[in-house]
């Protein structure tokens, strides 16, 4: 099964930043890059389930709406978008909004959008590098200035936007008030530990982010799904063939697959489309052969995929 580097799509936003690092050498000195897009690198390859971005921010982001399945496939989508942050840096007055204050009417939210006071009604929380955000279609969410975040999401482009800081960009308001949930996002999200070396950071209808720490010089099998991706957040491992480091994504077609650590051990995200975490995902082959390391004893949330539901 394949194992490649995952390749790089740049995406310049004005809201972007020009200097990636320490995520990525590319120079945005030319243009602000808002986005790097993870993708296949055999182009000639199924299109995967799950779309892996860093997103990097000197602006805020226009306040907006995702669609669930239903909606986006009765408009001729092929499916919604929901979605998860993991932030990787955040200056100290870095804030996130996720759900409203308070629920309110369909009409109170058109009303919101026109009047442009939806910036009002949006909950912010002020974030820090590790903490994570469980965005279910249907939140209203905006992402502020100054963060670095990975994001895994549904792929899908499927945006309709409520707010935009005077930018002149079109607003949907019709489908921003048919897809919303208007009201409050109960939690941001909810980790459980399922090894000694694994956390589950989301488990949800449609994929699971986990985040690993593997000691330096360790050695381990991962059992992978078919669709895994993997980013680095820190020092370096050789995963099959393939050598990776900060702010490199690996793409694993599933299988058993080598997992070398480096000298600096490592530490990254592994996400994937399922509902569950895997229990067999990560076995080391440093201790007894076949012998799983510490399999999960403590049970995951699942999250139903709906702003009203636990997250």
């Amino acid at each position: 099964m394949p194992i490649e580097h995952a390749a790089v799509r740049v995406v310049q936003k004005p809201w972007g930043v020009g200097d990636l690092r320490p995520w990525s050498n590319i120079d945005g000195s030319r243009g602000a890059i808002g986005e790097l897009w993870f993708e296949r690198a055999d182009e000639s390859a199924p299109t995967p389930a799950l779309l892996l971005k860093l997103l990097f921010t000197s602006q805020p982001l226009s306040i907006q709406v995702h669609p669930d399945d239903t909606f986006a496939r009765a408009m001729g989508m092929p499916n919604g978008k929901s979605e998860a942050w993991y932030i990787l840096a955040a200056q100290p007055d870095a804030q996130i909004g996720a759900g409203l204050k308070h629920q309110i009417t369909a009409q109170q939210l058109r009303t919101s959008i026109q009047d442009g006071s939806i910036a009002e009604l949006l909950r912010w929380r002020s974030v820090a590098a590790g903490d994570v955000i469980y965005i279910p279609a249907g939140t209203i969410h905006a992402i502020g200035a100054g963060i670095v975040l990975a994001e895994i999401q549904q792929r899908s482009d499927a945006t309709f936007r409520l707010y935009d800081y005077g930018r002149q960009r079109e607003l949907h308001e019709d489908n921003s008030v048919a897809a919303a949930h208007p009201w409050p996002l109960r939690t941001l999200g909810n980790s459980a530990a399922v090894a000694a070396n694994r956390t589950t950071l989301v488990a949800s209808k449609h994929f699971v982010l986990e985040r690993v720490e593997l000691p330096e010089g360790s050695s381990w099998a991962l059992l992978a799904e078919p669709e895994t991706w993997m980013l680095i957040l820190n020092g370096h491992a050789a995963i099959g063939l393939a050598a990776a480091s900060t702010g490199e994504a690996i793409f694993i077609g599933g299988g058993r697959n080598s997992v070398e650590v480096g000298h600096n051990g490592l530490s990254a995200l592994i996400a994937y489309p399922a509902s569950r975490p895997i229990d067999s995902l990560l076995q080391s082959l440093d201790e007894q052969p076949g012998k799983l390391t510490h399999p999960a004893t403590h049970s995951v949330p699942q999250f139903a995929g709906s702003a009203e539901a636990r997250t």
